[in-house]
């Protein structure tokens, strides 16, 4: 697997609320034998979750998900299950309480469930991104690099409630019958894409699109960019048009099926045409969950990292992405062709076909400057300039 297959999904026209545009995917048939459902977690502090390698991961987490593939619930309708993490219930802490998990993906004791955490399962696979940090000894590197890698590591990311317009969109638009998803654009700039089994499941968690976390880029796009136009749909009457009510049926119909081939042709091509590098994280019964990274191509096209639950078929079930903002494609594709040369800036340079006080530069540019051992790479620099 390595593109992301949304087939069983159908696109219906998108709703429009100033530069937020959100467009409805809905099944002709839930999925059976997978719900999926909100795990609450208490307060608004940070979670700092265990990874189980010495390392630990810190960010805003105000819910988990739990996978359920007992099979009971599936086509039948069920409501979400929660637990409050914390004292009493009405007690207030006297402080922010740091809510500490284990692992993003655990499998809970003696129940076909699987509690994970939404798209900070994805967050986590960037960060982790040639974590270890130079492979060989070079001079340049700081010992401190060659001690711990590139810890601590961190991105920065915008709450849903923080990027303008978001939350009135969210309250305000409609849910389709059958709706298990949506894409979610701002500025028409695709934003994050959701996904779930069950028509009941998107219901519930559709409110937590707000605490999702999303890209510089995205809450640039909110703050500046200008309304969007909205979905119309003119049907033409007189001559060979409509003369019935099944006439009118059949133009709407059409009218969407434009739509639909509109947006799978341009709107989403991005997300739907790359070819993603897929990291199994577990397996669920007949479904398998995975988190994936996009091939950081200096090409200009939007580049999404997710996460993502498919069936045996590959057909994707349930899925969440974060768009990556230019910055964080520039340093993922540094990472990669620095250890792809074995963190060597010699042949670095030359294989990006650039220089080596170019490649300094990006290192820099890309927050990695305090990596490297000032005096030698000064050493070297005024070298290649003497040379």
């Amino acid at each position: 697997m390595t593109r992301i297959d949304l087939t069983g999904l159908g696109v219906r026209p998108a709703q429009v609320w100033g530069g937020v545009r959100l467009v409805p995917l809905v099944r002709a048939e839930p999925v059976a034998g997978l719900r999926l459902h909100r795990e609450v977690h208490r307060g608004l502090g940070p979670g700092t979750v265990d990874l189980g390698d010495r390392t630990t991961y810190t960010s805003y987490i105000p819910h988990g998900f739990v996978a359920d593939w007992t099979g009971s619930g599936a086509g039948a309708e069920s409501a979400a299950f929660g637990t409050r993490l914390g004292g009493a219930a009405g007690e207030a802490p006297d402080t922010v309480p740091v809510r500490r998990l284990h692992r993003m993906a655990k499998r809970r004791q003696g129940e076909r469930r699987l509690r994970f955490l939404p798209l900070h399962l994805a967050l986590e696979g960037y960060l982790a991104l040639h974590f270890g940090g130079p492979s060989v000894v070079w001079d340049e590197w700081s010992r401190e690099a060659v001690r711990r890698g590139l810890s601590p590591r961190a991105e920065a990311a915008y709450a849903g409630w923080s990027v303008p317009g978001l939350a009135e969109a969210l309250r305000i638009f409609e849910l389709h019958p059958g709706q298990c998803g949506t894409l979610l654009y701002v500025g028409d700039a695709l934003a994050a894409a959701f996904v779930v089994p069950h028509p009941e499941d998107y219901r519930i968690l559709h409110p937590t699109l707000v605490e999702d976390l999303y890209g510089e880029l995205v809450h640039q796009y909110a703050y500046y960019g200008a309304p969007v136009p909205e979905f119309t749909a003119r049907i033409r009457d007189g001559a060979g048009g409509v003369r019935s009510l099944a006439d009118l049926r059949a133009a709407a119909r059409e009218q969407e099926r434009a739509w639909a081939v509109a947006h799978d042709g341009l709107m989403a091509r991005d997300l739907l045409e790359t070819s993603y590098a897929f990291e199994r994280v577990y397996r669920a019964g007949p479904f398998d969950l995975h988190r994936f990274l996009p091939p950081f191509e200096r090409s200009g096209r939007e580049q999404h990292i997710g996460e993502l639950i498919s069936d045996r078929k590959g057909r994707t079930v349930y899925l969440k992405t974060f768009r990556l903002s230019e910055g964080q494609i520039r340093k993922g594709y540094l990472l990669r062709r620095l250890a792809g040369c074995d963190w060597h800036l010699g042949r670095t340079a030359e294989a990006l076909g650039t220089s080596y006080a170019e490649v300094v530069r990006r290192v820099r540019g890309a927050g990695l400057g305090a990596l490297l051992d000032a005096h030698v790479v000064a050493r070297r620099l005024r070298e290649t300039q003497e040379g």
